[in-house]
């Protein structure tokens, strides 16, 4: 077993067993107690910005994104940004994040006619090209012909997602997704922590955009904006190896993120019939929202 392997255990036992047997009471003592650890992290030479607020932000809305700034979204060298990335996928992977769209990937494949060509899956915010990466793995497994595109509005994370991608495989642009047009149309869009760096009314046009566009259905995969995860990175987070804006950027990202509520309000707002949209909370720390036809 290797190190990974044992460190993937301890992050899956730790948030799973925070997350489903505390209650409401038990949150909030977990919650104090890890404040209390991050203000000893001071005393252990944490170094100045990656310590722990003693003070509790207020996870009953979303942060303001001009306020609460995530540095991977600011103008950064390029080795910075691939760091970055490389090691936001490494906390994907620790954290189960490709599963939610993986399994509704299956639940698809399971109802879906036969198809006379390959399924054309649109990821929009594509990062690394990590998701895409499994998705390619998972459609090999399973048999199903794919055409996997990946766009996002940095050109310097599409290089980086080509340059770890094996040729041939997923077809990485740079650009706005609304101009991305294909002959064929597209059959699915998903994205996976994209939208909480998107404001509402960005969120909204996304829908709309997903809905009008996608002929088979779409999937986000984002965060769950709960104390705990959020308490736990900001603990632990200062004694990994994980890139500086990881460490800043992860707890910054669960105040940026969203709950069910919030997502209700914003489907309504973008007119997609809610008879029609699963809103799904995984364990740990993620809300998806999918779309079937």
């Amino acid at each position: 077993m290797t190190v990974e392997n044992v460190e993937a255990i301890v992050v899956r036992v730790i948030l799973d067993d925070a997350c489903a047997l505390l209650g409401a009471d038990g949150s909030e003592r977990i919650c104090a107690c890890l404040l209390q650890r991050g203000n000893q992290c001071r005393t252990l030479g944490v170094p100045a910005g990656e310590g722990i607020s003693t003070i509790a932000p207020d996870f009953t809305h979303r942060a303001d994104l001009t306020q609460h700034p995530e540095h991977m979204d600011q103008p950064c060298d390029y080795d910075d940004l691939r760091a970055c990335l490389r090691d936001i996928a490494r906390v994907n992977r620790l954290t189960r994040a490709y599963a939610p769209t993986l399994q509704w990937l299956n639940s698809l494949h399971r109802r879906l006619p036969l198809q006379s060509r390959p399924l054309h899956i649109v990821d929009v915010g594509c990062g690394y090209g990590d998701m895409l990466r499994r998705i390619y793995d998972w459609s090999l497994d399973i048999g199903l012909p794919v055409t996997l595109t990946g766009i996002d509005l940095n050109p310097a994370a599409i290089r980086a997602a080509r340059e770890i991608t094996l040729p041939g495989r997923v077809t990485f642009l740079d650009g706005n997704a609304y101009d991305f047009a294909p002959p064929g149309g597209i059959d699915l869009v998903i994205s996976s922590l994209m939208t909480h760096h998107m404001e509402d009314s960005q969120i909204i046009a996304f829908l709309a955009w997903m809905e009008a566009t996608a002929r088979l259905g779409w999937f986000i995969n984002d965060l769950h904006r709960q104390p705990i995860p959020y308490h736990l990175f900001r603990t632990f987070g200062p004694f990994t190896n994980l890139h500086p804006f990881v460490k800043h950027d992860g707890p910054v990202s669960i105040l940026r993120s969203f709950r069910r509520d919030e997502w209700e309000r914003l489907l309504r707002h973008a007119a997609v019939p809610m008879s029609q949209v699963r809103i799904t909370e995984f364990r740990p720390a993620r809300l998806c929202v999918a779309r079937l036809r």
